[in-house]
């Protein structure tokens, strides 16, 4: 029987690159976003469907599910891949882009695994990836908000795995570094009022440090795709698959010294006084 997986957020990035590899290797695909309608590419392709899911939206994930099991019958796996990362002092951040940014990295994630969970209990199977972060492990500097809700996907994930294997069910967490799409521009969003001046030097330092990671590296995003196929096929019980070179690198790094020699070189890399 053919597979079928439901990815949110496949408009652009990995979850694109996500439903394209999964569909070349044979899978019904529901590739899910907020605007359908603008879409070509994936509409073209056989045994995908696209649909509209806004994680901020319960009807739309309910009816973009509903949609996935009228047209393939059940859906196997689901890829929580939607969301965008918050930076900036968080004195400068309105409480509703507070909200905002765990509206969508946290509670839209959590509205849509549960809307899958009856399915998935029922077929006694199935698997749930969450794109964390290497941003789920470690901080820079004015990421309160995405580091914050990052950290939440590991917790949520990690004890979510215990109460979903008794029934058959995988939680898996993808650990990406850098990803050569548009996070620095549609999927990030930076808060800053120059009015408050004791915060300037860091935003400026912060800044430019953040656009010196995003330009020196990264995975393409078909690799991390990769990574996201090894999670849901392997068929094993690991809980982390860090994703990438520079995940690698940097999580080596964090797992072997202690905090006042990591918090160090962060200091040291963004030129932050101590």
């Amino acid at each position: 029987m053919t597979q079928t997986i439901l990815i949110t957020g496949t408009s652009t990035g990995l979850g694109r690159a996500t439903a394209k590899l999964f569909h070349a290797r044979g899978w019904n695909v529901v590739a899910t976003m907020r605007t359908p309608d603008s879409e070509a590419e994936l509409t073209a392709l056989d045994n995908v469907l696209v649909t509209r899911l806004d994680v901020q939206d319960g009807a739309s994930i309910a009816a973009a599910v509903d949609a996935g099991l009228a047209r393939f019958g059940r859906i196997d796996a689901l890829v929580n891949n939607a969301g965008y990362g918050a930076y900036g002092p968080l004195e400068a951040t309105p409480v509703e882009k507070i909200r905002r940014q765990f509206d969508v990295n946290v509670l839209g994630l959590l509205a849509t695994t549960k809307q899958l969970l009856p399915q998935f209990r029922a077929n006694r199977a199935g698997v749930i990836v969450n794109i964390a972060s290497v941003g789920g492990r470690i901080t820079f500097p004015l990421g309160t908000l995405y580091h914050g809700s990052k950290f939440a996907v590991e917790g949520l994930s990690e004890a979510l795995h215990y109460e979903l294997a008794p029934l058959g069910v995988r939680v898996k967490i993808i650990e990406p570094g850098g990803i050569r799409t548009d996070f620095g521009g549609r999927s990030f969003d930076f808060n800053n009022d120059p009015a408050l001046t004791e915060y300037q030097p860091l935003v400026e330092a912060v800044a430019s440090g953040l656009g010196a990671l995003m330009s020196e590296g990264g995975s393409e995003p078909e690799e991390i795709a990769e990574t996201v196929w090894t999670a849901i096929t392997d068929g094993t019980d690991t809980l982390r698959y860090v994703a990438g070179a520079d995940a690698q690198q940097v999580l080596k790094v964090r797992d072997t010294v202690d905090d006042a020699t990591f918090f160090a070189g962060m200091r040291d890399h963004f030129g932050l006084d101590s």
